[in-house]
């Protein structure tokens, strides 16, 4: 099945009350635009670079998610127009995102990136390291970004039971953040987690977002920008 077919297909399967964001990274301007001709507006990109350069030939009423490890020197490029930075894993990410957004007169909206995986090699932050950003004086200073929820990545692995422990981690980590820092913000509301191979455990786990790239774009090809 091509682009469209497996979008259909794919929505067709999800509550309407799930986020869909199509993991677009390596797939060109002619892919994304036949998944936007269907109705679908939402896309994630996993390095700046090749976001920086599919968003100018692409329509403005696109809704671009950040979903990669975003180093400081890059977001003031993709500032002026990102929806939602997934992977806020410092304070210091956080007060680049803080000024550059100022810069571009917006808000920008932007979950925690935690540390649920076995793998070493995933970014992310833990509890504690959370909640001291959320205590520091600086972080109150931050008016030009709004903290909506949480994101983290299961471990790479077919036995499941390992991958829906480490979803309801993540999940019982939104609550106790809503509990302690965040109870009567309305809008920290987001849990992303989930992919194409263990979307379905994350949305039975508490998911608000899932990000789905290969079943619905297919494998892989990488781009050279």
């Amino acid at each position: 099945m091509g682009v469209k077919e497996n979008l259909s297909n794919f929505k067709s399967k999800i509550n309407e009350n799930i986020k869909l964001v199509a993991v677009s990274k390596t797939k060109p301007v002619s892919e994304i635009m036949m998944a936007y001709d269907v109705g679908h507006k939402i896309f994630g990109e996993n390095k700046a670079q090749e976001l920086i350069s599919k968003h100018p030939e692409l329509p403005k009423d696109i809704e671009w998610h950040f979903i990669g490890h975003l180093q400081t020197n890059k977001v003031k490029y993709i500032a002026p127009f990102v929806s939602l930075i997934h992977s806020v894993d410092s304070l210091k990410l956080l007060k680049e995102i803080n000024k550059q957004a100022l810069i571009a007169n917006r808000i920008i909206d932007c979950l925690f990136q935690f540390h649920i995986a076995s793998e070493e090699t995933k970014f992310g932050l833990d509890y504690d390291e959370t909640a001291e950003i959320l205590n520091s004086e600086q972080f109150l200073d931050l008016q030009n970004i709004k903290i909506c929820g949480v994101m983290g990545m299961a471990t790479f692995t077919n036995h499941t039971d390992i991958v829906r422990q480490e979803f309801k981690r993540l999940k019982a980590i939104s609550e106790q953040l809503k509990t302690n820092f965040f109870q009567n913000k309305t809008y920290f509301n987001e849990i992303s987690m989930g992919m194409s191979d263990d979307y379905k455990i994350a949305i039975e786990e508490g998911s608000t977002i899932i990000r789905i790239g290969s079943a619905i774009f297919g494998e892989r090809k990488y781009l050279h920008l």
